[in-house]
């Protein structure tokens, strides 16, 4: 097979997004629009991918790593321009090359194989990705000859009223012969109203040679869509939206009200888990089997295990186990870890503890920085008091034990294993296994005292 190379186009600024954030990071479904399609592109059997930066260059090289090479395009002087700019890595190889842009986070790894696929069965120096639009105003026109190969492209504003006709657009994805990619592009001149160096016009320098150039349509037209402004992004979150939550339910996956679920492009869940409605799983959450998730629930680059229920709560960074009940109205914080058959309440807040299993706190209770073992009850309105205002400290509840209601643990504190913590009481010393500790003020009543006063 031939080398494949691809081409990203991500140094535009983006200026209809009125945002001081750089285009192509802006997300759709949780993810920056270039990194949708790099991640498209791994999947394609791609030898070198080099992205074309400008605007917030170091920004994308965060988000995106060593998964490509950049080129630096300072002046934003055209797609031909930017293009040129992967002269260097890639001028000197043979192959096909594809061009996309980075604003495109719809097109899918199965399109960029099946327009790889028909330009190297057709032996063309270039390849045009095509759509059919049933509105095409504003795109360019691909125009056939009779025998259905590409005559001309034409741009919307210099169509003919019969060219307006045609409903086969331009969707400004490309592949190339590489060679013949970059000869092209040194004729490639700049006369026009903007001054730039346009990408297309490779096309018509190839076509003027002599050369085969073709055109795959693609029967999603949809998958084509460029962002530009915030309208369009919110209509590629729309079909991002739709397409992930089809993908798990054909896996297994039972999704209450699909247009009101949101389900990050990276996130996994397990076969007959049940998501309702309001729901948001954000990040590279990992949902298990069995689960029952939401309704009007957050779940954001945590893990959760099977059999597990989270209802109507917030569980961010944090590691879940099996058959755990949560909420409703929780709230886990980062560096949570819950273990098996735990349960967490109403308006339980957690914050970087450990929970061992079978443990409980089912409502009203803050527990931060805290190691709790197996069989722990932690009663109504209980706080693991962890900070001085300076510094934080940890509170360790050891197996079996019992805290009873409205408890104040100071830590640093050990509650150890079996003890009981009376209701109401300030724990300030640690209290050792298979005891009892009560610390509060002993109850006074003065009988009569209403009528003395």
């Amino acid at each position: 097979m031939n080398k494949r190379f691809a081409v990203v186009l991500a140094a535009g600024k983006g200026t209809r997004m009125k945002s001081d954030l750089y285009k192509v990071l802006h997300p759709v479904c949780g993810k920056p629009m270039v990194e949708h399609i790099v991640d498209q592109l791994t999947q394609c059997e791609i030898d070198k991918t080099v992205t074309i930066v400008g605007h917030g260059a170091e920004k994308v090289k965060e988000h995106l790593g060593e998964r490509t090479q950049y080129a630096l395009q300072e002046e934003q002087l055209g797609t031909g321009h930017a293009v040129m700019k992967a002269e260097e890595a890639l001028a000197n190889e043979n192959g096909t090359t594809i061009v996309v842009c980075g604003d495109t986070p719809l097109l899918t790894k199965d399109t960029m194989h099946a327009l790889f696929k028909h330009h190297e069965e057709k032996q063309a120096k270039a390849t045009i990705l095509t759509a059919h639009a049933e509105n095409p105003s504003g795109y360019g026109r691909v125009l056939r000859d009779g025998n259905q190969a590409v005559n001309k492209i034409v741009e919307h504003k210099d169509a003919t009223d019969e060219e307006k006709q045609v409903k086969e657009i331009n969707t400004g994805t490309y592949c190339f012969d590489n060679e013949s990619l970059f000869k092209a592009l040194k004729r490639v001149g700049n006369d026009n109203v903007q001054g730039e160096y346009y990408l297309p016009d490779v096309i018509e320098i190839l076509q003027k040679d002599g050369e085969t150039v073709a055109a795959y349509q693609t029967e999603d037209f949809n998958e084509t869509m460029g962002v530009n402004d915030r309208v369009a992004l919110s209509q590629a979150e729309k079909w991002m939206k739709k397409r992930i939550n089809e993908k798990w339910m054909r896996e297994g996956v039972s999704i209450m009200d699909p247009e009101n679920t949101y389900i990050s492009a990276d996130a996994e869940i397990g076969k007959d888990t049940t998501v309702l409605p309001g729901t948001v799983i954000s990040g590279n959450s990992i949902i298990g089997e069995r689960c029952n998730i939401g309704p009007h629930t957050e779940i954001t680059e945590s893990r959760i295990g099977n059999g597990t229920t989270v209802q109507q709560s917030v569980v961010n960074l944090s590691e879940v186990g099996s058959a755990v009940s949560i909420g409703p109205f929780s709230h886990l914080r980062p560096q949570t870890e819950l273990a098996d058959k735990v349960r967490v309440g109403n308006f339980v807040e957690l914050k970087k503890i450990s929970m061992g299993e079978g443990s409980k706190a089912s409502h009203l209770s803050y527990l931060g920085d805290a190691q709790i073992g197996d069989g722990v009850n932690v009663g109504c309105g209980s706080i693991t008091v962890n900070y001085d205002g300076k510094n934080k400290y940890l509170t360790k509840i050891e197996d079996g034990a019992f805290i009873g209601c409205n408890s104040n643990l100071i830590a640093p504190v050990t509650v150890g294993k079996g003890s009981y913590i009376a209701a109401g009481s300030t724990i300030t010393d640690n209290v050792p296994a298979d005891s009892l500790a009560i610390a509060r003020e002993r109850q006074v009543t003065k009988e009569g005292y209403i009528d003395k006063k």
